[in-house]
């Protein structure tokens, strides 16, 4: 079997850090009508107190994720910090699609373009864009998580990151976020009916 053969379709959600894609990916999941599953990735990172595998994310081994990156069991990949890797692997798009069910990826710019160019038109990559890189100056000093140097790189990647936007199917301004994610809903809609 073809491991992108599938019968629910997915939707690849990508966008700079600070823009709103997880509030986004949220409220689209309360929509019983799209059929939605998030997709559970996999990391080489230890579980933190109350996440459990297969719930929160698939945890693997470094030895067991390399080896699968090895046997192309990943959709798409990336290794955050040196040997940190995250992922979403194939067997969990099929998992999800083998039930009739649409796959939600909450992924990287890089990441969302792997799997778009696996998949194909079975998969629909959405950029979120802020209103400009100000705006999302604002928006991540106004969350007070992090210092003036952090946030300085999180601009500096999402300016990066917001050159790869016309090699997406879609882009949304989240200025007004019930505006963004009736826009979200509706891309979505219509894909599911085509």
């Amino acid at each position: 079997m073809n491991t992108t053969d599938t019968t629910g379709k997915l939707f690849v959600i990508s966008a700079p850090s600070g823009t709103g894609k997880s509030t986004i990916i949220n409220e689209l999941m309360k929509c019983d009508d799209l059929q939605l599953e998030f997709s559970i990735s996999a990391t080489t990172r230890k579980p933190r107190e109350g996440e459990k595998d297969g719930v929160n994310y698939y945890f693997l081994s470094l030895d067991d994720f390399r080896q699968r990156i090895e046997q192309g069991e990943f959709a798409e990949f990336e290794e955050v910090y040196a040997g940190r890797y995250y992922g979403t692997l194939k067997s969990e798009i099929e998992r999800i699609t083998s039930m009739g069910k649409n796959v939600i990826m909450d992924v990287d710019v890089k990441g969302g373009l792997s799997v778009k160019g696996l998949y194909g038109d079975k998969a629909l990559s959405i950029f979120i864009v802020p209103p400009s890189i100000d705006c999302l100056r604002e928006r991540l000093l106004s969350r007070a998580t992090d210092n003036i140097e952090e946030i300085n790189k999180r601009v500096d990647k999402a300016a990066y990151e917001l050159t790869f936007v016309d090699k997406f199917d879609c882009c949304v301004v989240n200025d007004v976020l019930e505006t963004a994610v009736e826009e979200v809903k509706a891309i979505i809609t219509d894909f599911i009916a085509e």
